[in-house]
């Protein structure tokens, strides 16, 4: 059984190693996290360049016809590097889901502006109700005039405030439609919300927002299939990128351990740490394989619902605890804001929740049991 990359994953991996090194240091993300946008525009048009706004796309929509699994190697690298911005929000929860649904002239519209770096989406699908089920969507759509009004409140919606359209999951009478709404829109508020990883979420609220009939993503009442599908690509992007962080803390940590003297003794030479950091090193390659075999199905087309939530359930707490044993090992300081432990720290323990938790995936898994 091979669980290796291509040569051309290969060198997608390393180039976007070499690149993120260079273009997006730990200082940038500090920064980044007191900026208003929360992102180096400069870096997003630099991505575009290199053909990663548009790596899932066909190439007659400016994209490089790349597969799930490429763009999974490069989320990978991603996470490594902590890249703050709208990608993911953009680019798999937006982009994929146009590609999938749209109409010729939408992916025409869309998938192009994204490829080349002139749009930003992002989805306003979580409320309140903090699930994940069409039962959690009461953002109401009411028909009139050939329009959409649209009225409610979605909650950690990723950098809504710089995003030209937001993809917002309603309701529309006994179903689940999705509408490509204009962000500057009469009627649009948006509220940053402080979140453990300081990144950009927002609350929106509809007030009576017009959306136009055309703007429908997919078929109106039916969208929620569209959503289903959207939240497995989604969550396997998470789990990439705690993959990527998850990997960097074990690299971090095991410098640090062969580093830090003790009693005269590099504090790797005790069995003690060693047997924690082998714990680390099982947790990210267990992570690596699910995360992998979760993207190589969603590439391939085949049914993947047990996979993918094996992996987001597995991923999530193993990073977790990743992180958690990289703050221990490198005592007091791992916790203190000047060391970058406590950035991977944050970000992960957000993305452990995002697009479901440990429990939320396990009921799935348990469902696709038969139990």
């Amino acid at each position: 059984m091979d669980f290796g990359l291509s040569e051309e994953q290969e060198m997608l991996k390393a180039m976007a190693r070499d690149f993120l090194e260079k273009e997006c240091p730990v200082s940038l993300v500090r920064e980044m996290e007191e900026d208003e946008k929360g992102y180096p525009p400069d870096l997003w048009h630099k991505m575009a360049e290199l053909g990663w706004l548009g790596l899932p796309f066909p190439e007659e929509y400016g994209g490089s016809g790349g597969s799930f699994l490429d763009l999974t190697v490069l989320l990978e690298e991603m996470g490594r590097a902590m890249l703050p911005g709208p990608f993911v929000p953009t680019v798999v929860h937006c982009g994929l889901p146009i590609l999938s649904a749209g109409t010729e002239e939408q992916k025409q519209d869309f998938l192009s502006a994204i490829a080349g770096g002139e749009t930003i989406l992002t989805m306003a699908l979580t409320e309140p109700s903090a699930t994940y089920t069409t039962e959690g969507i009461e953002v109401k759509a009411v028909p009139s005039n050939g329009d959409y009004i649209v009225s409610g409140t979605k909650l950690l919606v990723p950098y809504a405030h710089v995003a030209r359209y937001l993809l917002g999951v309603v309701r529309t009478g006994d179903g689940i439609t999705l509408l490509l709404t204009d962000a500057s829109s009469p009627g649009l508020s948006y509220t940053l919300l402080e979140t453990i990883a300081s990144d950009k979420q927002f609350e929106v609220v509809f007030d009576k927002v017009k959306v136009p009939r055309e703007n429908i993503l997919g078929k109106r009442d039916d969208g929620w299939v569209l959503v289903e599908s959207t939240l497995r690509q989604a969550a396997v992007a998470e789990c990439a990128l705690m993959l990527g962080g998850a990997r960097r803390m074990l690299e971090m940590t095991l410098d640090y351990a062969r580093d830090r003297v003790q009693y005269g003794k590099p504090i790797g030479s005790f069995q003690a740490v060693q047997h924690k950091c082998v714990d680390m090193m099982t947790d990210v390659e267990g992570a690596r394989h699910l995360t992998y075999q979760a993207a190589w199905k969603l590439s391939e087309g085949l049914p993947c619902a047990m996979e993918v939530s094996m992996a987001k359930a597995w991923v999530g707490a193993a990073s977790s605890r990743t992180c958690a044993q990289a703050c221990h090992l490198h005592g007091a300081i791992g916790y203190t804001w000047d060391y970058d432990v406590q950035l991977y720290l944050r970000r992960i323990k957000a993305a452990e929740l995002t697009f479901g938790d440990a429990t939320f995936h396990e009921e799935i898994v348990a469902q696709q049991l038969g139990l």
